[in-house]
């Protein structure tokens, strides 16, 4: 027992210190919310590692394999991770470009912040929430485990951890822990890997004694289980917020995209651990344990105290990495969709930076008042998940390739998905409301946008050099809101009498920083 009081006090002292250090140091709220758009390669990779490493690799996806067997990787693992690399290879390079902070942005920035609102309220509520209030119970069941600790008691002091973190030094500190936890987990996951396949006596035997459906890829429900299940997984990682972050976070395109990919390639391999994990544990854990509890039974049972510590002590860095980064993305949408851009525009530093905190407090005690009195916590943010996948993922497609897409679309877009998915399960079709809802909105958007009622506007792709070409004409309906003050155009200056015009025009039915650009076929994307 000595061992994993040693090994925890040493990581929190750790953690807390770096915080602190943060906390002296940064100084706005772009430093706060987005590590002002500065972090390197390697920071970067280890945080997109962490991040993506948290309660769902430890434990849900060991229980996975455990119950289902490797089909389990391809079924979420492989679907999620895949989907992230697309997001990074099409996406990170436009994205970082425009230096924003949230998922809402964009679509703010295009249409309106009253447009924006609807991804603000999903990411921060409906996702982030939920999702903080997972890692918060895994951490209490750890505390459980290891320490006999009371779950109610442990519930409270995983808050008062994670709070404590998060709110000392904001993102700049949240990835530079992140980059050192990186290390701890894979380090810990390896480390389990490696005696669970020499405890169950090796390759050769395992196979022996496995049933072939816990080994195949599609497993006992085949291809079209698989497919069914991935195609409903993955399209909310083209929407992840945390996803976005860590791009908005890079200091340049060059490293957002070759971070990213090295870190998700990374995945794809190391995310196979758990899934063996579960399937190898069959050999010497009773068929009828939860398998929720598999990881903290291997770990305990099987590990000396001095190597068990570490493992667990690889776990809590992912719960901590994982909470802090949702709590923060929740936050973000609070103080810079919300407050920045719709109740105080014209907020100083100051205020701004005292938002960014209380958007933490908030978004901490949300997630705890939802590990105190919900039960299933796994089935809402399944709910989560879906809900924010359905609404958002094509809007967001829509915003990124087509130029004729409205505000009113996205909007009743969003409106139809969310709706669809909430009430399709009434109808016991057997399909899932991810497939049903997925496409329910491009029957509004497309409706929408070829309404005889859309105005044809003056506006500029987004900004990909520094040359200024004639501007296009993009459908949108008329938008009379001012964008906000903090926004700054990109790229260098430009002498186009018109593009200059625009500047003082504020048609915010594109980014500011789009007035100084080289033109483009796609909105979004530097295609020709």
């Amino acid at each position: 027992m000595q061992w994993y009081y040693a090994y925890i006090l040493t990581y929190f002292t750790g953690m807390f210190a770096i915080g602190f250090y943060y906390f002296l140091k940064v100084k706005n709220s772009d430093d706060y919310l987005i590590a002002g758009w500065n972090m390197g390669f390697w920071k970067i990779v280890g945080t997109h590692i962490s991040t993506n490493c948290g309660a769902a690799v430890f434990i849900g996806w060991i229980g996975m394999g455990f119950t289902v067997g490797m089909s389990g990787y391809f079924k979420f693992a492989a679907p999620a991770l895949m989907t992230s690399m697309l997001l990074i290879i099409l996406f990170s390079a436009p994205l970082r470009r425009q230096r924003l902070y949230t998922l809402a942005d964009l679509f703010s920035e295009r249409f309106g912040a009253r447009v924006g609102l609807v991804p603000s309220v999903f990411s921060a509520f409906i996702y982030s929430v939920p999702t903080t209030a997972l890692q918060i119970v895994g951490m209490s069941t750890i505390f459980h485990i290891v320490f006999g600790m009371d779950v109610k008691v442990g519930v409270v002091l995983s808050f008062a951890l994670i709070l404590g973190f998060t709110v000392l030094g904001g993102l700049v500190a949240t990835i530079v822990t992140d980059a050192l936890q990186s290390v701890i987990v894979v380090i810990g996951i390896v480390i389990l890997a490696i005696v669970v396949v020499n405890f169950g006596g090796g390759f050769s035997s395992i196979i022996a004694n496995t049933p072939a459906d816990y080994i195949s890829p599609t497993g006992a429900g085949g291809l079209t289980d698989v497919l069914t299940f991935a195609l409903t997984v993955a399209p909310f990682y083209l929407v992840w917020q945390s996803t976005w972050q860590r791009i908005f976070a890079s200091k340049d395109e060059r490293v957002a995209v070759r971070a990213g990919v090295t870190a998700f390639t990374s995945l794809l391999v190391l995310t196979l651990l758990p899934f063996g994990i579960g399937v190898v544990a069959r050999q010497f854990v009773p068929l009828d344990m939860d398998p929720n509890l598999i990881f903290s039974y291997v770990t305990v049972e099987l590990l000396h105290p001095a190597v068990g510590g570490i493992v667990i002590v690889g776990l809590l860095s992912a719960l901590m990495t994982g909470a802090d980064s949702f709590i923060l993305q929740g936050a973000s949408n609070i103080s810079q969709d919300i407050y920045s851009r719709m109740i105080n525009p014209v907020a100083d530093n100051a205020q701004k930076m005292r938002v960014a905190r209380l958007s933490v407090v908030l978004i901490a005690l949300a997630a705890l008042g939802v590990a105190w009195v919900v039960t299933d916590i796994i089935s809402l943010y399944q709910w989560a998940l879906r809900l924010t996948a359905t609404t958002l993922v094509i809007p967001f497609l829509a915003i990124m390739f087509w130029r004729r897409v409205t505000g009113q679309a996205v909007m009743a877009g969003m409106t139809l998905a969310c709706a669809t998915t909430l009430v399709w399960p009434l109808f016991d079709t057997g399909v899932d409301q991810v497939l049903s809802a997925s496409w329910s909105p491009w029957w509004s958007l497309w409706v929408e946008a070829s309404s005889p009622g859309t105005v044809w506007r003056r506006t500029w792709p987004l900004s990909t050099g520094t040359t200024c070409p004639r501007p296009r004409r993009v459908a949108e309906r008329p938008f009379t809101s001012t964008p906000p003050p903090h926004r700054r155009l990109s790229g260098s200056s430009c002498n186009d009498p018109g593009i200059r015009g625009a500047q003082h025009h504020h048609d915010e039915s594109f980014p500011a920083a789009s007035h100084a650009c080289r033109g483009t076929r796609w909105p979004y994307l530097g295609h020709g």
